[in-house]
């Protein structure tokens, strides 16, 4: 027993030492970054959000099979935990038990079935790699850029743990010191394997399987500590400490010293987005570490599957690299990096030339023309390709983000991309003043003309004069205020006041209001951009000009209910406006209108007779989780609704999103083609839309797909132009 205890003790505190100093180093780095107000408020939703995500798996889950497999090895490894105790235990007394629950054989059934069904998923996860091989697959793979030597090491460690701790108990129940009666059935049929060895082989078996679990053990902890399964220890505090916004919620204000910038009197000092690796948050690098590398924000990425530079993991791995190598910086700065291109000197002179280097890597620019970037910006095996005169990240990757949210929705451990993406676009149009080009047209519409297509305010009312039945306006009665006799202001929008087929859908929408009896009027002239697209393009100042003069706008004339037709609106008016000081309960047309049709106010009396098929805006639906309404509009006024096979929470975006309906798309294929096609493919001979954006770029793709010849008689409607039709 002494040989025993002094054996499987000294391994055990040199791989702890190990351990601790990387644990020193993790903590030490995760606190340099700069400060990230009011990630532990509402402990009892972050209490809830480890309740379902970290112990129920329930993102894992959306994915059965994979999801299944992660159930067993992590539940596995929970209950194994009880093992760790015991094998522990056995170090000093050979017959141990844990207090109280150490002799019952359910626990030992438990252990023995969470052992197995750890092998089980092993086996599952070897069957996914090899059938999901980048080396195969390519792009299309979900693992290509992921460190795939260093996930079959884990796999074989995992195999490791299990195979050690069933021969040692195995031999334990031969040397007859197995703490349970029955039950371990697992252990039981080793047993059976080793009994006929001899009592004597059967001690040293015992005592060299202990020695092998702890060894197993301890090292497996020391790989997860230096590898991309760092998410084991990282991914729970950052679900605890992740944004828990209904849907993905609103982004973010630009913040200094834990509060909003005041845009109208900055601070000198102040970092307008991310620029820097070392202008990141603490919680931006706790999102770094946790990254498991599963490809499944890939997989749903529209740039990425329309062949641009854009992955989602890729981006957090390239940023999770950046912060390891500069690490000797970032500790030694501790969140004095100045920003605005400057570093801190007292902490370059803490570090050695080639960190020093990297510090002074361009961190955003342009790939193109240097000799060490491959012609797709990734090296053979997935990995950007690096150099020190090349940027971290290539500008065309921020700019390809539509920021359709498929990836922190599918994300497992609430990676929170979007929020970087934007941050990076911020510093790129605030600070370094470099953008696309297509924007600056966009951003002067907007400050000159409230609108990004720089269209007069005097033709926001043009539309009302193609209607045949009363539409108030504000103002036109001398009032100053919303009277009580109004139900809903009809925030029309940018696009619903200009755009001919959004127009459309204004004067549905209009109709039907009207029809159903809801008393509601404009704004016209009176009504500006939200700022949606310049806050998504990166320019947050403009945004808070416009939101603040909106808010300013809204809450004189004393608004409450909204009713928008386009999902950004609803966003930024419900989702944003908030953080200025404006608070109003705003509703989707698809909304409104399936309640007046459940009401009985509104009546679908002559469905079409087509077979219609739904498309989800990214906005309306992961972005404010608005599924059924629009779903229960299209039953009411169709015969035939078809699914396409991407839908739901895993709807492909139109492309439109993220200010990319004013930037050119000039890498890959176009990702309104790739939609449309897949809608076609259904059969549908309508496509039912409830966006402004998606009607532009589905009809436009619709159309192209027509001059060459095909899609005859498919039309793109929006969801109130199909029930008007059926309510005529």
């Amino acid at each position: 027993m002494l040989l025993r205890a002094t054996v499987g003790i000294a391994i055990t505190v040199i791989a702890l030492a190990f351990a601790g100093r990387r644990l020193w180093f993790l903590f030490t780095l995760a606190r340099s970054g700069q400060p990230a107000p009011g990630r532990t408020n509402d402990a009892p939703k972050r209490v809830q959000a480890e309740a379902v995500e970290v112990l129920g798996q329930r993102k894992l889950l959306k994915w059965t099979v994979p999801g299944v497999a992660h159930v067993f090895a992590f539940w596995g490894f929970l209950v194994l935990g009880l093992t760790i105790l015991e094998v522990y235990g056995a170090l000093f007394a050979a017959d141990f038990a844990i207090p109280i629950i150490g002799r019952w054989p359910i626990v030992g059934f438990a252990e023995d079935l969470f052992a197995v069904l750890v092998l089980i998923g092993v086996v599952i996860f070897a069957i996914l790699r090899l059938t999901n091989s980048p080396k195969q697959e390519g792009r299309a793979s979900r693992f290509f850029g992921s460190h795939t030597k260093g996930a079959w090491l884990i796999l074989f460690m995992i195999f490791n743990v299990v195979w050690t701790l069933l021969i040692y108990r195995a031999a334990q129940i031969n040397t007859g010191v197995f703490p349970f009666p029955s039950g371990a059935f697992a252990s039981e049929l080793v047993a059976s394997w080793l009994e006929p060895l001899g009592l004597t082989a059967n001690e040293w078996l015992e005592t060299i399987g202990i020695w092998l679990q702890i060894a197993v053990v301890v090292i497996f902890l020391l790989i997860v500590l230096n590898s991309k399964h760092l998410h084991i220890g990282a991914a729970p505090i950052n679900v605890y400490t992740s944004r828990r916004p209904n849907a993905l919620g609103p982004l973010q204000p630009i913040m200094f010293k834990g509060k909003p910038i005041d845009f109208e009197d900055p601070p000198d000092d102040a970092l307008f987005g991310k620029g820097h690796i070392a202008e990141f948050t603490w919680r931006n690098y706790l999102d770094f570490m946790s990254c498991t590398e599963c490809g499944r924000c890939q997989s749903q990425c529209p740039a990425w599957n329309t062949g641009k530079p854009l992955s989602p993991k890729l981006l957090i791995m390239d940023l999770r690299d950046t912060m390891f190598t500069q690490a000797p910086y970032l500790r030694a700065a501790a969140g004095s990096h100045p920003g605005l291109g400057e570093f801190s000197t007292s902490a370059l002179e803490k570090v050695g030339e080639s960190t020093r280097t990297e510090v002074e890597r361009p961190f955003i620019g342009s790939r193109e023309g240097s000799d060490h970037a491959a012609d797709d910006g990734y090296t053979s095996d997935g990995h950007r390709t690096t150099g020190p005169e090349l940027p971290v990240i290539d500008e065309s990757v921020l700019w390809s983000c539509t920021t359709c949210g498929a990836c922190v929705n599918q994300c497992p451990v609430d990676i929170e991309h979007i929020d970087h993406i934007v941050d990076m676009r911020r510093n790129q149009v605030m600070v370094a003043t470099d953008f696309p080009s297509e924007l600056n047209g966009m951003f002067k519409n907007l400050e000159t003309k409230g609108n990004p297509w720089g269209m007069n305010a005097s033709d926001r009312n043009a539309w009302i004069q193609e209607v045949d039945f009363p539409v108030r306006v504000f103002g036109a009665d001398g009032e100053d205020t919303i009277g009580d006799d109004v139900e809903y202001l009809f925030w029309v929008g940018c696009a619903g006041a200009f755009e001919d087929r959004a127009k459309r859908t204004t004067k549905a929408v209009a109709e039907l209001l009207h029809l159903a009896g809801v008393s509601y009027l404009v704004l016209g002239e009176g009504e500006s951009c939200t700022g949606d697209p310049a806050r998504r393009a990166g320019n947050e100042f403009l945004f808070q000009m416009q939101a603040m003069q909106n808010v300013e706008m809204l809450n004189t004339i004393k608004a409450r209910k909204i009713v928008v037709t386009c999902p950004h609106c609803l966003n930024t008016l419900g989702r944003e406006y908030p953080q200025n000081g404006g608070n109003y309960e705003v509703v989707h047309h698809t909304q409104l209108l399936n309640q007046l049709v459940k009401d009985g106010r509104l009546v679908p009396v002559q469905p079409i007779d087509q077979k219609v098929t739904y498309h989800d805006p990214c906005y309306l639906g992961r972005h404010n989780n608005v599924y059924v309404p629009p779903r229960e509009l299209v039953d009411a006024s169709v015969t035939n609704r078809v699914e396409m096979p991407r839908h739901g929470q895993k709807s492909f975006c139109c492309g439109a999103g993220g200010a990319r309906m004013w930037m050119e798309e000039k890498i890959g294929t176009r990702v309104n083609v790739n939609r449309a096609e897949e809608a076609i493919e259904t059969g549908a001979t309508r496509i039912a839309v409830a966006c402004p954006f998606c009607s532009v770029m589905l009809n436009d793709a619709v159309t192209s797909k027509q001059q060459q010849g095909e899609a005859q008689g498919v039309v793109v409607s929006d969801v109130a132009t199909l029930l008007l039709e059926s309510v005529r």
